[in-house]
């Protein structure tokens, strides 16, 4: 956890990037976007962030490749912080940036520190009353294997998916359970008891009960909010993808574009004929990974 001691004391350092919001970003995509012949731009940038010339080229297509480059390198990077953006900053000589963005990025890390601080609280509510919030500590009796005498049920993945994709995930549930597979899917709408708080159940499954998670990516995937949150969730529980805990599945074309905090990680493709075949093989393999 981030070290928000007081605003005085605080490791810029341990401060992950989720941290600067929309504001911030914004206002470094308007210094670094331009072509400066003069000053470094976000190319300078990306190439100390450690992006190669064909990611740095493909970003370059983006209306806005700074903002590009940030979320990459906070998706595949472990050391994507506050401290860790403006030491780069620096060492570029764009000591301008940092000068001027200061105050907000120090307004965004108070709040970031006042949120976690929050969040390591203990709830206000009684026990009475508190629906939002499993009564026992080790949350036992959130799904339906879940043993009341002590012991959570544990699954091999997690799957994140919209109810407009039940179908395959469905097929999944066939491909990968009721085969030589024999894996374990935690599957929200087949396996999670009703009556409990979905964002603190979800989040205890994600983090606590499952190896992996199978992100099922479409166009309606884009719009969810749950699934949103589940993603991100993973992703911060996993910096850089070096447990490879989140797995994307594109199992249909698609009309908008994939989403860019999961560029970076390696996709299980169900779209191109000539891949289908070794598609649940892979799948299973990568989910058996201890």
């Amino acid at each position: 956890m981030a070290c928000c001691k007081s605003d005085s004391a605080v490791d810029l350092g341990t401060i992950p990037l989720i941290a600067l919001n929309v504001r911030v970003r914004k206002k470094l995509g308007l210094y670094l976007n331009p072509r400066n012949m003069v000053a470094a731009d976000w190319m300078a940038v990306a190439e100390v962030m450690g992006f190669n010339y064909l990611e740095i080229k493909n970003y370059e297509a983006s209306k806005n490749p700074t903002q590009m480059a940030l979320e990459g390198w906070q998706a595949r990077s472990t050391d994507a912080s506050v401290g860790k953006l403006l030491s780069i900053l620096a060492e570029v000589e764009r000591e301008d940036i940092v000068e001027d963005l200061r105050p907000l990025i120090d307004e965004d890390v108070r709040k970031y520190c006042e949120s976690q601080k929050k969040k390591a609280e203990p709830p206000v509510q009684v026990d009475e009353v508190d629906s939002c919030f499993p009564r026992t500590p080790e949350r036992i009796g959130i799904t339906l294997e879940d043993d009341p005498e002590g012991s959570p049920e544990l699954f091999d993945a997690f799957i994140c998916y919209c109810h407009s994709d039940f179908e395959f995930v469905h097929e999944m549930i066939r491909e990968l359970e009721q085969t030589q597979y024999k894996l374990k899917l935690c599957v929200f709408d087949r396996d999670v008891l009703p009556g409990s708080c979905v964002w603190t159940i979800t989040s205890e499954l994600i983090e606590k009960r499952c190896k992996r998670m199978v992100v099922v990516i479409s166009d309606e995937y884009l719009d969810s909010n749950a699934c949103d949150f589940q993603t991100k969730f993973a992703l911060s529980l996993s910096p850089g993808a070096r447990n490879k805990r989140l797995i994307p599945v594109v199992y249909k074309s698609m009309t908008k574009p994939f989403p860019s905090i999961l560029r970076f990680l390696t996709i299980c493709d169900y779209t191109r004929p000539c891949t289908q075949a070794w598609f649940w093989t892979r799948l299973a393999k990568a989910l058996s990974l201890p």
